[in-house]
């Protein structure tokens, strides 16, 4: 059983000593579910609770595999768990999910408990999209598509070079990008695009592999394409793909142009004929590299003791749920070889716990990204003590990330912290994250954009997919840097994105989320405290109320138009000129 916790799940209907992993021992237990009879109200929300219950523990065991093979993506131990898991597990248990599903739906108690509170209606709403979709034969394309993913992860959990007298992942070749000598940046920036350029052909084989295995699941689902499956699948209620592409129109009018005039600034400033892509990080003054903290194991510690701080100067809550997480049980934070690369936060379900996954190498990035997954780890915090059933714990990903791209912003004032108090460069920071939102934009519209011709055009070839990605990335780019010598780097600048291969069609939740969280430090300006009331209320809410309902009581739009964004940019175009330069 896992780690025993304060507000870990009392099991009642799952043995104390069952396994998960030992489908001997666990798949009785969906039989018991299945086999109950559900005639009323009351029935029902016995029948819920246990079933919350099953979830929780098989979810948590799911979580924690994935966690220690991004961890040790190289550990054959780890990888046998895992493979156990993908192969065997999952998909023995997948149409039974679906069974007690259509249990639950064909239930003569479903309508009075769904009657008796607005929450029970969403999990109805839900599960009726999910059952639309659903098919045995998806099974095992499902755990190819797994596979494939994890391969694309071995790829990238190998690549290292030889730089500056030591073996080092990209990870942490990056942060040589920040350094004043320009030699030195493009020196690292090349060495990683090289090696990155190695693997880059069987990279695309997988990534046009996964777009065929996906296609095929959407056609077994009777839908056209894998985008169609997305939206029932993501349970998009409440916006259309059109919606999204004009979102990526408004981003082409309001955002490109601010970055144009960004990268025009930057290019003047360093004094440089031409903007360079290793010249996208570094101060544009010639000011050392922010550092906030060393690199390795002790670096990581004193990370930790400084996002305590800062959480602390937003809520002194927050400070308290944060010290709940410990190393190795809730965190593993340092960059190193052999671990999957990104950063994210999971949901331990049984113990109700958050864990945080990322690959900290000393740098101001580092330090936005434990805020970001701070504000998703308490997020789970406090929707899983709010409610018992797990399956209402998690809100759409689309709030979910208002939670954490909120927290970046709501902490950006309290960046001195990281830097002794040095407020010039706390200033810089700032103006670092700052311009990364607006930078961050484009990349979103095309990340998307190009997600939405790929998989309504399946049938593509990848020299069409290739210049597709072109097109789409030459209408979001700034004009402003010079590729040159480098175009094949260009062309594949989307594989290290590794959304594109575990989570197709996740990536505009990111900029619905980041214009709920500008909202919120918008409002934050003239009222922090009823800002960061509203803001812990609405993540206490977890999955029990429709998206537009958990943005109205944060106190913010769920609104993603050109009327939004466009004073959004505004706000942050005026708070720049603010910031030292």
């Amino acid at each position: 059983m896992p780690t025993a916790t304060p507000h870990a799940l009392q099991r009642s209907f799952v043995p104390a000593g069952l396994d998960p992993a030992a489908l001997d021992e666990l798949l009785p237990l969906f039989d018991r579910l299945g086999a109950r009879e559900l005639p009323d109200a009351d029935a029902v929300a016995a029948w819920m609770k246990d079933y919350s219950e099953l979830a929780a523990v098989v979810g948590e065991r799911g979580a924690r595999i994935n966690i220690d093979h991004a961890c040790h993506t190289e550990d054959e131990a780890i990888e046998k768990a895992y493979l156990h898991w993908i192969e065997e597990v999952s998909p023995a248990t997948k149409p039974r999910w679906f069974a007690l599903l259509r249990h639950y739906l064909d239930a003569a108690g479903r309508g009075a408990f769904e009657a008796r509170e607005e929450k029970h209606r969403l999990i109805g709403r839900a599960w009726e999209a999910e059952a639309s979709i659903y098919r045995d034969e998806n099974i095992p394309l499902q755990t190819r598509a797994s596979k494939l993913s994890k391969d694309y992860d071995k790829l990238i959990g190998r690549m290292q070079v030889a730089f500056d007298g030591k073996e080092q992942t990209l990870q942490q070749l990056a942060r040589y990008q920040e350094e004043t000598d320009r030699g030195i940046r493009e020196e690292a920036w090349t060495l990683a695009a090289a090696r990155r350029l190695e693997d880059h052909e069987e990279i695309t084989r997988i990534f046009g592999d996964l777009i065929g295995v996906r296609q095929r699941i959407a056609e077994n689902a009777d839908l056209p394409d894998y985008r169609a499956y997305t939206w029932k699948a993501m349970e998009r209620f409440d916006y259309t793909p059109q919606d999204c592409l004009d979102f990526g129109d408004a981003i082409e009018k309001a955002v490109v142009p601010r970055v144009a005039k960004l990268d025009r600034e930057r290019r003047e400033a360093l004094g440089v004929d031409t903007l360079r892509p290793w010249d996208l990080a570094v101060d544009p003054r010639g000011r050392a590299p922010l550092r906030p903290f060393p690199d390795g194991e002790e670096g990581v510690k004193e990370l930790l003791e400084k996002g305590r701080a800062a959480f602390a100067a937003v809520d002194p809550v927050l400070a308290e749920m944060f010290a709940e997480m410990e190393p190795g049980r809730n965190l593993d934070l340092a960059a190193r070889p052999k671990k999957r690369a990104g950063g994210f936060q999971s949901s331990l379900t049984e113990s109700r716990e958050p864990f945080i996954f990322m690959n900290a190498a000393g740098t101001q990035r580092d330090v936005d990204t434990l805020l970001h997954e701070g504000g998703h780890a308490f997020h789970y915090q406090w929707a899983s003590r709010a409610e018992p059933l797990t399956i209402l714990h998690h809100a759409p990903m689309e709030f979910c990330e208002v939670a954490s791209m909120g927290m970046e912003l709501l902490a950006c004032d309290h960046y001195g912290v990281f830097y002794d108090g040095d407020q010039e460069r706390a200033g810089r920071a700032k103006r670092k994250q700052l311009e990364g939102i607006v930078r961050f934009f484009p990349w979103m519209g095309t990340i998307d954009g190009w997600q939405h011709w790929l998989y309504t055009h399946p049938g593509a070839t990848p020299e069409e997919r290739r210049s597709r990605w072109l097109a789409t990335l030459g209408r979001f780019e700034s004009g402003e840097v010079d590729f040159s010598g480098h175009e094949q780097t260009r062309a594949t600048r989307w594989q290290p994105q590794l959304h594109l291969f575990h989570y197709p069609f996740y990536y505009v939740e990111y900029g619905i989320a980041q214009l709920g969280a500008l909202q919120l430090w918008r409002n934050a300006k003239s009222d922090p405290h009823g800002t960061i009331t509203r803001y812990r209320e609405a993540l206490s809410l977890g999955g029990t109320r429709k998206l537009p309902e958990l943005f109205e009581a944060a106190g913010i739009r769920f609104d993603f138009s050109a009327a939004t964004l466009e004073p959004l940019m505004a706000l942050v175009e005026e708070e720049l000129t603010t910031l030292p330069a």
